[in-house]
């Protein structure tokens, strides 16, 4: 029963943590690929051999 409270005291600074490094994640996902297809559209498509 102890253990139960005492992980409860420290619920939100996991969850917290857990918010934030989804949040940091998922924006440098959106950053990379962003960029990705901004420098896709800089290279001609007889250029593109992942095409």
């Amino acid at each position: 029963m102890i253990a139960v409270l005492i992980g409860m005291e420290n619920a939100f600074e996991i969850l917290g943590s857990y918010a934030i490094t989804f949040a940091v994640i998922g924006g440098f996902t959106w950053r990379v690929l962003r960029q990705g297809r901004r420098l896709a559209d800089q290279v001609d498509d007889d250029q593109k051999y992942w095409t």
